[in-house]
């Protein structure tokens, strides 16, 4: 293949970009047992799980070293409309057997913080007066994200602080994305499809009744979400 001209105008580039990607965690490789269980998994939040990019957490047959039959594995996923794109964690003859299938390696991510006296100074906020779209997505990059229009449905709002929504929040709403669990939501109607923090999470229907449509703040408390009227 010839060298590109210096003069040619380019055809790509790299850009970064922050993603929400599904996480299976295996807890033992048993596929026929997966195969049982995924779609009552699956059904809990339809909409948000078809055809999405899925990261495949092997951390729990680390120590058992257990052989894991990727092929298999993806064709099962793909069948359900869930499309692997890598593994995290695994032992080193684990994640070779996911490269040779064509899945990435991601690393480890960041660990939660435990919780500090003193919470470190974060950049300033982004503040949002419009409402958010379906298939629009805002990310407040070291800060706390402010809405002051409602998220809609399909929408996705994240920030790495605290989100704080004055008006119906109906979409995704990912707050401490970068492993904050100090992180809270705030909104003054909660119809979320998807909430969460520092990775943790509920769906819709996992939401009380008693919080349903009215005003309300989550927060963690260990790997648990907590959603309380304000």
């Amino acid at each position: 293949m010839r060298p590109e001209p210096s003069s040619a105008p380019p055809v790509l580039e790299f850009k970064g970009g922050n993603f929400t990607l599904p996480v299976l965690r295996l807890l033992r490789f048993d596929l026929e047992a997966i195969g049982r269980q995924l779609p009552s998994k699956l059904k809990q939040a339809r909409a948000f799980f078809r055809d999405a990019p899925l990261v495949i957490d092997i951390e729990p047959l680390e120590k058992s070293a257990v052989p894991i039959d990727f092929a298999a594995l993806v064709t099962l996923m793909r069948q359900h409309h869930l499309h692997p794109v890598g593994v995290r964690r695994g032992t080193p003859q684990q994640r070779q057997q996911a490269l040779m299938q064509g899945l990435a390696l991601l690393p480890e991510g960041t660990q939660p913080r435990e919780p500090e006296p003193s919470p470190p100074p974060m950049a300033a906020g982004k503040l949002v007066t419009q409402p958010v779209r379906s298939g629009q997505q805002i990310y407040a990059q070291g800060g706390d994200l402010v809405i002051l229009a409602a998220v809609n449905t399909g929408a996705e709002v994240l920030a790495d602080g605290h989100i704080h929504v004055y008006a119906p929040l109906r979409g995704r709403a990912l707050a401490g994305v970068q492993g904050d669990t100090r992180a809270r939501i705030f909104c003054q109607c909660l119809e979320a499809e998807l909430i969460s923090i520092a990775g943790n999470y509920l769906i819709n229907e996992d939401l009380d009744e008693s919080v349903r449509q009215r005003a309300a703040q989550v927060y963690l408390k260990g790997k648990r979400l907590f959603i309380e009227p304000l």
